[in-house]
């Protein structure tokens, strides 16, 4: 039998599509930790590291339904390219930021990021079919669901290593660098990263975007499906408090970065430990709903851990399901939605995925500094758990699109 490992062997194709994406996922880190640090210490605030970090996050949700019906017209393999390119010119633009009165052009920096990755994330997954043959997607997903976990141990641990010892710019450099060689790995992809586009000229985007909530909202399985991963995002605000909860632990900052270890390995662990399921369609939506109760349950009660290692356990469970529901819905996705359709089903997912995580994000910034960070912890995971049983009972039966 085959595993999600061998087929890195011997896919070449789908092999240079991981390894690009694990590039640009690490490349995101690289950029993102060393610049909170830097403009920290140039302004005294903490207030232009916030705004970078929701333009990061609002300009993906705002774009998301344009760029998924980019992905659906022009060539993926263009699509990603470019988008790699965009991101490393906009690297080098944090070459500029040398001082508080050049720290603005931060955030001119991560907006150009942060277009380049609304194109780049729907056009890598909705191109993730494509370079596999049919019996090896669910290992494709097992092992594509675990790439942002890899990265979160290791592009920002790293990341953070090598910005102490040899400064933020350097990390900027290295980032650029990664950006140009996911490029290559791309240009490298031989298989088409879709189908053939129909006859005709293409729609407007707006008549594109229309044609896809059409297809959505005929489907009762896949308006399920595109709106299982916002339980986890309104629940995501809980790592804002992280600081705080480990405070209460006296361990330190060094209790912090192995909370958000803990976070990415079970990131990763958790799509490859579950992977069969995705051998059995019937599975899948009991699968999903279960993968977020789990998710909410470990967070209510890592707020009564009487230990640090038993809330780093509790977190690290938390992960492990939110890691394997979006790789269950992932592969559901791919399944259910034709090549036509899918940058832009899969940008819908993305936008309402990335508007959970807003809202959760800016819900416990407005409380964070007036209520007990353990009773934030109760409130995240508890609102993923409710979300998690209406939704089972929302999709109970839906078994077929």
């Amino acid at each position: 039998m085959s595993s999600p490992l061998s087929l890195l062997a011997r896919n070449p194709d789908f092999r240079r599509l991981y390894l690009s994406e694990l590039v640009v996922f690490g490349a995101d880190w690289f950029i993102m930790v060393p610049l909170l640090v830097l403009l920290t210490d140039l302004t005294g605030s903490g207030v232009l590291g916030a705004l970078v970090m929701t333009v990061d996050t609002g300009l993906n949700a705002l774009l998301l339904p344009y760029s998924g019906t980019v992905v659906d017209r022009v060539n993926r393999r263009t699509v990603m390219i470019v988008a790699n390119l965009a991101a490393l010119v906009a690297s080098l633009l944090l070459f500029t930021v040398q001082d508080a009165g050049t720290a603005w052009l931060a955030l001119l920096a991560m907006a150009a990021v942060a277009v380049a990755k609304a194109f780049y994330t729907p056009a890598a997954q909705a191109a993730l079919p494509n370079v596999v043959d049919p019996e090896d997607l669910p290992d494709a997903n097992a092992l594509a669901g675990g790439a942002w976990g890899i990265m979160v141990v290791v592009g920002a641990s790293v990341g953070g290593v090598v910005s102490g010892f040899a400064g933020p710019y350097a990390c900027f450099a290295m980032a650029g660098a990664g950006l140009l060689i996911a490029a290559f790995l791309t240009s490298r992809i031989r298989r088409p990263l879709q189908a053939a586009a129909p006859d005709g000229p293409p729609p407007h985007p707006f008549a594109a975007i229309r044609e896809a909530l059409r297809h959505i909202g005929a489907s009762p399985r896949l308006r399920a499906l595109i709106t299982v991963k916002s339980a986890v995002g309104l629940g995501n605000g809980v790592i804002a408090a992280f600081p705080l909860v480990v405070a209460a632990y006296g361990v330190g900052p060094a209790g912090v970065g192995i909370l958000f270890a803990a976070r990415g390995a079970a990131v990763l662990a958790g799509p490859l430990a579950t992977r069969r399921l995705l051998d059995h369609q019937t599975w899948l939506l009991p699968g999903l709903a279960i993968s977020m109760a789990v998710y909410g349950l470990a967070y209510a009660t890592a707020a009564f851990a009487p230990w640090f290692p038993l809330l780093v356990a509790l977190v690290f469970v938390a992960h492990f399901a939110g890691g394997t529901n979006w790789m269950l819905s992932n592969f559901a996705l791919q399944s259910a939605v034709p090549d036509t359709l899918r940058g832009r089903v899969f940008a819908t997912d993305l936008m309402l995925t990335t508007i959970a995580i807003s809202i959760s994000q800016l819900a416990v910034a407005a409380v964070i500094d007036h209520v007990d960070p353990r009773h934030i912890m109760v409130a995240s995971g508890a609102v993923t758990l409710l979300y998690a049983c209406g939704w089972a009972i929302a999709t109970r039966n839906r078994t077929t699109p």
